[in-house]
């Protein structure tokens, strides 16, 4: 009996340690100054935005300028636009106006991340997901809007900019120009191959095999975009998978957030399904990943009473 007492006590003791260092590895949002408590919304806005412009701005982004108060304001500079835009798009895209505007607020652990566009004619919620995931955002509704149809790509430093102070959470500048290449290359395959929807999985389907496999070398990494996109039945020539090669080198480098990769990874696995792609397997992928990381925790200390 003693030892069936003992035998019990300790499986629930390496299930109880389990699960307090699951817990302490999950990221801890806290404001900047360090005192819990709601925290603004961020309205990063176009800084050469006209009055009436930005009057539009405020509509598509459901907020009411007497009620500013209520939020974090900063501005957007067509300097920093061409900061992070300039090595991957050319000046004449990137324009002399900083237009674009941005709501973010933060969300409770668990939530991910949403995103409205209003007005944004060639970034995609999708796209725009995947290069917040990259730049280390969690848990935050963003909403981006222009005054009237613009390419949008300058709104993912807004974003980038609001989330960090409004979190107190630094982004590196190795995070923050992965992402806009990120989101720059997606914008561009979308375009030559006119399928949005194909790149944007692919992106998140090669950054969950880099997150699965730990892969780091450029042969390693380019295997598994060759096999992501014959998974997907998507077509890329020898040049984008070259460049996808190098974004994905810088991605491997990161820390991505383990909790936001197995969320969009569910998201990718459910938009695979409605695209009518043959998933067999692939959500098999997705879960096997995850409990094998619980499992581990739980037979390494399992390990320590033996």
């Amino acid at each position: 009996m003693k030892r069936k007492m003992k035998k019990n006590y300790k499986k629930w003791f390496v299930l109880c340690m389990a699960a307090m260092l699951l817990v302490s590895a999950m990221p801890i949002s806290a404001k900047a100054d360090g005192v819990e408590g709601e925290e603004k919304p961020f309205l990063a806005l176009g800084a050469d935005l006209k009055a009436s412009e930005k009057a539009t701005v405020y509509q598509l982004l459901g907020v009411s300028e007497t009620n500013l108060a209520n939020y974090d304001v900063i501005q957007v500079t067509n300097a920093d636009e061409k900061k992070y835009l300039g090595e991957y798009m050319d000046a004449s895209v990137i324009g002399s106006r900083a237009l674009s505007s941005v709501l973010v607020e933060k969300q409770a652990d668990g939530t991910g991340i949403t995103v409205d566009t209003h007005n944004i004619t060639y970034c995609t919620q999708g796209m725009y997901t995947n290069a917040l995931i990259t730049a280390g955002i969690k848990n935050a509704r963003v909403v981006v809007a222009g005054p009237f149809n613009i390419t949008g790509t300058a709104a993912l430093v807004g974003a980038m900019e609001a989330y960090s102070v409004m979190t107190g959470e630094e982004i590196s500048e190795e995070a923050m120009d992965t992402a806009v290449n990120e989101l720059v290359l997606t914008g561009e395959i979308a375009e030559n191959t006119g399928d949005s929807n194909k790149v944007e999985e692919l992106m998140a389907l090669v950054k969950q095999n880099i997150a699965e496999k730990n892969l780091d070398t450029p042969e390693e990494i380019k295997d598994a975009i060759v096999e992501a996109a014959k998974e997907l039945n998507f077509d890329l020539s020898n040049e984008q998978i070259e460049q996808v090669t190098k974004l994905m080198g810088k991605v491997s480098d990161l820390n991505l957030d383990v909790d936001s990769m197995k969320e969009q990874a569910k998201k990718l696995y459910d938009k695979l399904a409605d695209l009518g792609v043959n998933t067999d397997g692939l959500g098999a992928k997705i879960s096997n990943f995850f409990n094998n990381i619980i499992s581990s925790v739980v037979d390494f200390i399992g390990s320590l009473f033996n």
